[in-house]
């Protein structure tokens, strides 16, 4: 949406109307300049602040605050600089030693980074510093710049600012939040959207109000960092969603690789998936027995069983038997009871069993909540099991005559009897407004298994349905992968490129709302953040199911493409794979101190000793737990194992990846080739880990053009190497 800073701004703060004066009369003084590209980039003392002012000759620009010093008496003077600094700038006044660092400029990506620290000459309190990204036109004006906000930071998500300003160009700002950590653990704050702002006072707004209320003093003499901003300007114009979302990814994978990402630990997913397997079975807290069956409870010791949780949990539970070798003796006894969740009269599969109970409106039904069961009812038709595809043929007219009756705009919940509306939408205004992916998803796997052609036409009417919601796509964010998925499979089938360009909608709404940063706030300090996804469009958390659904949905997104995937896209989908991998294992309660747990909870109780995770977990620190612990997410575990693990048949070793291998090929009896998904632009993990009762053999691992490439570490569990992300590979053993 263009917007006009007149058009938008009922008053005009006294922090704009200074800047605007100082940049139209020129007063700014001129401390240094250099040129990236077309643009020409000018390091300014301002009234009270030090600016950078960017400019595209007639075609305007930005002012970046850098130092902001209220009274604006101070002093400035050149440092020396750091091997990727350009500029390193003291700046002095009554609050002490700013010190600002202009550096990582790419001249090809017009890329730069903006750090400002404060050495305070005494204890100071924060207060209000104004943000620090203002667009100007031509004249350099900028209360009459023009242009739109595409996203901007939305709750503990990544602290982004994605603009468009014509004739100048696109400009994604992010701010690295985990650079900030000091700030907000010392000041007790929290970056809660602290991005964005209204046009044209943009950007970061410092927090200074404490989440205990009380003051939080910056100690004396102890340098802190105030902000860490990376910016990547573009000099095209946003004709449409799809390439506004597809230069959002491609920016913000131009970002990606300058940030401070965390290590990843290896974690035993077989071994928490045996031990989730055992507590599932076997603890009463986990499963009721109802007509002759066995049925998962969605949460620890509460909740009535429900199809999207039998579901989810029995097609992981086979994916994990395929790949164990053996199934799971509970599989068969989860199969028992699909066919009581059947209304025969609706033609529908409910979601809970009949006489659901008085706590419960039996008819009331989420969206998402009636494609979802009908998915993996779907994958294991697809796997051979009849009783699977006669369930879900018989009940997907009334799927689609639901599609057809909300148009494929669905709300949040309705009566599953006559469709009557229960909650249109959210706070912000919005249905579940992804549930057409994951439709579209379903509707792809029953063209897979029947070949009608009618369900390829459903699939393509949901993601054309779907189209101009731009950043406003996700809603939850499993869904939104399923979507991105689906548009992959209608590319592939199709050969229409909408459908791959549409990926990238699904893409960039996924990834705004992703928690690019990775937290040391309150009890976060004991738990992984990093590329978690808060799991609805305003959630407060990240919660376990939409990290393993949403890894589960990538799979099926890199499987299906080709060359022809934008590397920007195959970067961050591979990085957020590999996180999960390890981020996951802190749901898991006996991962987390008891001190970490909340003592509360919103469904259940919490049990340390049993293998299920939790399903919220917090960027700003909360006690984790707080809804509860899921069983309907015990899923997770199976699911990593089995895609993340890798047998081979008569070796005394298991390969693990945290990139998707999805070619292992047999060289001889002692060798195979590995291929990697992933972009050059990032790492990944292989450990060749014993197998029980057997020795672990001399390894070798070889690129393709023959260099070797050494163990990161080894002993006698595990051999590891680091590899390129898109590797090519010979390994062989003695």
């Amino acid at each position: 949406m263009t917007a006009r800073s007149s058009d938008v701004h009922e008053a005009t703060s006294p922090h704009l109307l200074a800047l605007r004066a100082e940049l139209r009369a020129q007063t700014m003084r001129v401390l240094t300049e250099r040129q990236l590209g077309d643009l020409s980039l000018q390091l300014c003392e301002g009234a009270d602040s030090v600016w950078l002012v960017i400019a595209r000759k007639r075609n305007g620009g930005l002012a970046i605050r850098t130092a902001y010093i209220p009274g604006g008496s101070y002093t400035s003077k050149f440092a020396d600089g750091g091997s990727n600094a350009w500029i390193r700038l003291d700046v002095q006044s009554h609050l002490g030693t700013h010190l600002v660092t202009i550096g990582d400029i790419d001249l090809d990506q017009q890329r730069l980074r903006v750090s400002v620290s404060l050495t305070p000459a005494q204890p100071l309190s924060p207060t209000f510093a104004p943000r620090d990204f203002y667009p100007f036109d031509a004249s350099f004006d900028p209360l009459e710049s023009e242009g739109s906000v595409e996203a901007a930071q939305r709750g503990l998500n990544a602290g982004l600012l994605y603009v468009y300003l014509p004739p100048f160009g696109c400009a994604l700002y992010f701010q690295e939040l985990t650079a900030l950590n000091d700030y907000y653990e010392t000041t007790q704050t929290s970056p809660d959207g602290a991005v964005g702002g209204e046009w044209p006072e943009l950007g970061y707004l410092l927090p200074t109000e404490a989440t205990d209320g009380k003051p939080h003093a910056l100690p004396q003499g102890a340098e802190v960092t105030l902000s860490d901003a990376v910016i990547v300007l573009r000099p095209c114009a946003i004709e449409n969603e799809r390439g506004s979302a597809r230069l959002f990814i491609q920016m913000l994978a131009d970002i990606y690789p300058t940030l401070d990402r965390p290590p990843v630990t290896f974690r035993d997913w077989p071994d928490r998936a045996e031990r989730t397997l055992n507590d599932l079975a076997c603890s009463p807290k986990a499963t009721v027995r109802k007509y002759g069956a066995t049925f998962a409870r969605p949460y620890t010791d509460a909740e009535r069983p429900d199809s999207m949780v039998q579901l989810s949990l029995l097609t992981a539970m086979h994916d994990y038997g395929i790949w164990r070798g053996q199934a799971a003796e509970l599989e068969a006894d989860f199969r028992k009871g699909l066919s009581r969740f059947y209304d025969p009269k609706l033609g529908a599969l409910r979601r809970y069993l009949p006489h659901a109970g008085d706590d419960r409106d039996a008819d009331a039904v989420d969206s998402w909540y009636l494609y979802h069961p009908l998915l993996n009812l779907c994958y294991l038709a697809l796997a051979g099991d009849r009783s699977a595809r006669k369930l879900l043929l018989k009940s997907l007219d009334f799927a689609i005559k639901a599609a057809h009756h909300f148009e494929y705009c669905w709300p949040i919940q309705y009566n599953i009897r006559d469709f009557s509306v229960i909650t249109a939408s959210a706070a912000d205004g919005r249905g579940q407004t992804d549930v057409g992916g994951l439709y579209a998803q379903l509707m792809l796997k029953v063209h897979q298994l029947t070949g009608d052609e009618r369900f390829l036409g459903e699939a393509k009417a949901a993601i054309d349905a779907a189209t101009g919601l731009r950043f406003n796509l996700n809603y939850q964010a499993n869904l939104t992968a399923w979507g991105a998925a689906a548009c992959m499979r209608l590319w592939r089938l199709t050969s229409d490129e909408r459908y791959l360009d549409q990926s990238y909608v699904y893409l960039a709404s996924f990834f705004h709302n992703s928690e690019i940063w990775e937290s040391q706030i309150g009890h976060a300090i004991h738990y992984k953040n990093f590329l978690g996804v808060t799991c609805l469009q305003d959630a407060p958390y990240m919660a376990i199911y939409e990290c393993f659904d949403s890894f589960a949905a990538f799979e099926c997104y890199l499987s299906e493409s080709g060359p022809e995937l934008d590397p920007a896209a195959r970067l961050l989908v591979g990085e957020y794979c590999k996180y999960a991998l390890d981020r996951a294992w802190y749901y898991y309660p006996d991962a987390l101190p008891v001190e970490a747990l909340a003592t509360k909870q919103r469904n259940g109780t919490i049990d340390r000793n049993l293998s299920f995770p939790l399903e919220d977990l917090y960027a700003d620190g909360q006690p984790a737990g707080q809804v509860g612990q899921e069983i309907y997410g015990a899923g997770a575990a199976w699911v990593f194992a089995s895609r993340a693990f890798h047998r081979l048949s008569d070796a005394p070793f298991r390969i693990f990846c945290d990139h998707f291998l999805f070619s292992i090929e047999r060289c001889g009896a002692r060798a195979v080739g590995l291929r990697l998904p992933g972009d050059a632009r990032a790492s990944a993990t292989i450990s060749l880990i014993r197998e029980k009762r057997k020795k672990l053999p001399a390894f070798k691992l070889r690129a393709m053009s023959g260099k070797a490439v050494q163990p990161s570490s080894s002993s006698n569990e595990r051999t590891s190497f680091i590899v390129p992300a898109d590797a090519h590979l010979l390994l062989s053993w003695d």
